[in-house]
């Protein structure tokens, strides 16, 4: 099996950056004929020529140029590799709160993807209403929060996306004729809020039928027939639909967003912990 040095090929690729053999050599720090001697050498195994001279310069061959592309990729994975395989690993605890809906949604990929890619990470997970994670009392409850905010509040995130707030309920069960019914969060949940804002600016009656904390328990309600909710529709669960009706309002959208409460705090490891729970939340969010 035939294999080109690592050495060699960054010789090479130096020559062409460079813009001469002696400027490589320089940059190096060997001897114009030691590069000239790696660079016959590796003609010698290719069988094919990489330089040709012009007047007083060398000029890379078809060949040449083609061998310089692959080159600078081989050795772009070659210290990628090392870069790895280098960085001290994660180890340490860390403290996320994410809201109900979205945690039925990410808690399986950052158990499983997250948890075996950093085994030495302890996740500590808390479910509460978006108001609550981002409370000042739980300024310092948390290392990394995902929640729900305005634009404003988006503005100070970390990662923010917008996102539609949509009416959600089952198709099997046909709603009332009567009056909207709702299940709802508790008193503070940014849905409710968004939900009777918008509902009490149009004449049609409404109420609220039952409320929970938690989405599972909303979700039952909802399978149930008591009534209709509104999540963000990244969160939507899968046995819930999307739901439209001249009787339901629009209820414009929202900010998703991850705020990294661990990035100015002086431990250093735990600050490159969040930075990277938080990329790695961001890249798992369900598409709208």
């Amino acid at each position: 099996m035939k294999q080109l040095s690592m050495d060699t090929l960054r010789t090479f690729v130096a020559i062409i950056n460079e813009g001469g053999f002696a400027k490589a050599g320089n940059r190096l720090g060997r001897s114009q004929p030691a590069i000239s001697l790696q660079i016959k050498k590796i003609e010698e195994q290719l069988g094919q020529r990489l330089f040709r001279k012009v007047g007083q310069r060398y000029e890379a061959t078809a060949v040449g140029r083609w061998v310089f592309d692959k080159a600078v990729q081989i050795l772009q994975l070659n210290d990628e590799v090392f870069r790895y395989v280098e960085q001290d690993p994660l180890r340490g605890r860390m403290r996320l709160g994410i809201p109900s809906e979205f945690a039925s949604i990410l808690l399986p990929s950052i158990i499983g993807e997250f948890s075996a890619l950093y085994p030495d990470v302890s996740l500590e997970v808390t479910s509460a209403l978006s108001y609550e994670l981002l409370s000042d009392e739980k300024r310092d409850a948390f290392d990394v929060v995902l929640a729900l905010a305005n634009s404003q509040v988006a503005k100070l995130a970390d990662y923010a996306v917008k996102d539609d707030v949509v009416w959600i309920g089952d198709t099997a069960v046909k709603p009332s004729k009567q009056a909207i019914s709702l299940v709802l969060a508790p008193e503070g949940c940014v849905y409710r809020t968004r939900v009777i804002e918008r509902l009490k600016s149009q004449t049609v009656p409404w109420r609220i039928a039952y409320t929970n904390a938690d989405l599972s328990g909303l979700n039952a309600a909802i399978t149930q027939g008591i009534g209709i909710t509104a999540l963000a529709r990244r969160s939507v669960p899968a046995n819930l639909s999307v739901i439209s009706g001249r009787h339901l309002p629009h209820l414009g959208n929202i900010h998703v967003c991850l705020f990294d409460r661990a990035k100015h705090r002086e431990q250093r490891n735990q600050s490159t912990i969040s930075a990277t729970l938080v990329k790695f939340i961001a890249g798992r969010l369900p598409t709208a």
